[in-house]
């Protein structure tokens, strides 16, 4: 049987991603994947909106929803997405670009609940759901390598569809819904210092008792707010270079995520993930943001700290991918972002066959770099100590696509924007050689862009 064809048209490419998102940012769940590559010409970003369907779990319980059809089930909600994904067939084209239409949302830390038996002592005190995925149609891609622009659809959509999005990308009209976002009050964090002090106890108690080796763990920060948070993404985007950032919105909520960390890629069966593990700020002066580079590159602890996420995910992506085809190409490389440097190592492999992307992201869920060492055991000592669930926080936001491709990062400098609160996590890794006042310097050092940034144009009240 001949493959259908998906739709590519190019457009111009001076158009920018602010000007196309808020011309189609009135449709229902807009959702922009952004690389941050504006400077350094290199990723993808995706735009899109108007998802034929959603497939959304709260509890125990997936709802499907497309415009004429509702339904809800308590299967897994990752067999839910592959088998929905699976309704889409493959066209002739779709290896064009990285993302030729599928699911596009996130992963909440707390779906992980549904794959492993957790206590539940943290509150649940922010009422999103644990997955919220659209399949989406239509997009629009910026490859910034090549510095083409282009608006793909799938067979599905009509020439009428088509031609609609097209207009409606073209127009000169200002389609913005609101140009400001302000802070009603200073960020607040959830725990005192003496507090984190004793928690921080408790956590290497079970290290030493052998429960654990290493244990995520965050302290979170909330504040209300007015205005649009869109305009709040902008202003985050200004002061960062994260390049798994995204800003995602619905009718009952925003995410507004600056990662720079990469959950799992897939492309064309070929599998990779970047676990992060060891921070520090950067220096003032170019001479103190070298001497910061080699104090994190001659960390013991800090690399034996990555070690530990480095095995894990390894035996967490092995699970599906070929024998022998799990290598670890790079091993505490350094990289730097506006505020921090990190440790990062690089693991990749290759897909079994049989095996798809729902599988692996199912399987390797949530990340560990997030959780700690074990896993499972590290995720109760996490839901005992931290007093929130932490929701989006630590969970994961990209796409899986009909091609079968895949991109999603560990929703870390992630802010989530609900009932006029917003709300920012900040954590990291605890071991055996952590030192507490360091560990709780951190956590704020690596949000601290963040906060600072909408703290500094706060109402007075």
């Amino acid at each position: 049987m001949k493959k259908s064809l998906l739709t590519i048209e190019s457009i111009p490419y001076e158009i920018s991603n602010q000007t196309i998102f808020e011309r189609i940012r009135h449709l229902p769940r807009p959702v922009f994947l952004d690389s941050n590559s504006d400077s350094n010409n290199v990723g993808f970003d995706i735009m899109a909106a108007a998802p034929c369907m959603t497939i959304t779990t709260s509890g125990k319980t997936t709802a499907v929803s497309s415009i004429d059809h509702s339904t809800s089930t308590q299967t897994c909600p990752f067999h839910i997405l592959k088998n929905q994904l699976r309704n889409y067939a493959p066209c002739a084209n779709d290896n064009l670009l990285p993302f030729t239409g599928g699911a596009i949302g996130f992963f909440s830390y707390d779906l992980a609940r549904l794959i492993n038996q957790l206590p539940t002592t943290a509150v649940p005190d922010i009422d999103l759901p644990e997955m919220d995925i659209g399949i989406y149609l239509w997009a629009i891609i910026r490859d910034h390598a090549n510095q083409k622009l282009y608006f793909i659809a799938r067979p599905e959509c009509t020439e009428h569809d088509c031609h609609g999005i097209l207009e409606l990308i073209s127009t000169n009209l200002d389609c913005s819904n609101s140009t400001y976002f302000k802070l009603l009050a200073p960020f607040k964090s959830n725990m005192s210092a003496d507090k984190y002090a004793e928690s921080y106890k408790k956590i290497l108690e079970y290290i030493y008792a052998g429960d654990c080796y290493q244990i995520n763990f965050s302290q979170r920060f909330d504040a209300p707010y007015e205005g649009d948070p869109w305009q709040a993404y902008l202003m985050q985007r200004a002061h960062t270079d994260a390049p798994f950032s995204a800003f995602l919105q619905t009718k009952d909520y925003a995410l507004l995520s600056l990662s720079p960390e990469r959950f799992i890629l897939v492309q064309d069966s070929q599998v990779e993930t970047k676990p992060i593990k060891g921070t520090r700020p950067r220096g003032t002066l170019p001479q103190q943001d070298q001497q910061y580079i080699q104090l994190l590159r001659n960390s013991s602890k800090d690399q034996a700290e990555n070690l530990m996420i480095v095995d894990l995910m390894r035996n967490d992506i092995s699970r599906n991918c070929t024998l022998g085809s799990v290598t670890v190409p790079e091993l505490f490389t350094i990289e730097s972002y506006s505020n921090v440097h990190h440790l990062v190592s690089t693991i990749r492999a290759k897909l079994k066959p049989g095996c798809d992307a729902t599988d692996l992201l199912r399987d390797a869920f949530p990340g560990g770099s997030i959780t700690g060492a074990p896993k499972h055991r590290a995720m109760e000592i996490i839901e005992e100590l931290e007093p929130q669930r932490r929701s989006a926080y630590c969970g994961s936001i990209g796409y899986l696509g009909f091609n079968g491709n895949m991109d999603t990062n560990i929703a870390i400098r992630t802010l989530v924007c609900h009932k006029q609160r917003i709300y920012c996590w900040g954590g990291g890794g605890i071991v055996a050689g952590s030192d507490v006042d360091n560990e709780y310097q951190e956590s704020y050092v690596k949000v601290s862009n963040l906060l600072n940034t909408l703290q500094s144009n706060r109402v007075v009240q």
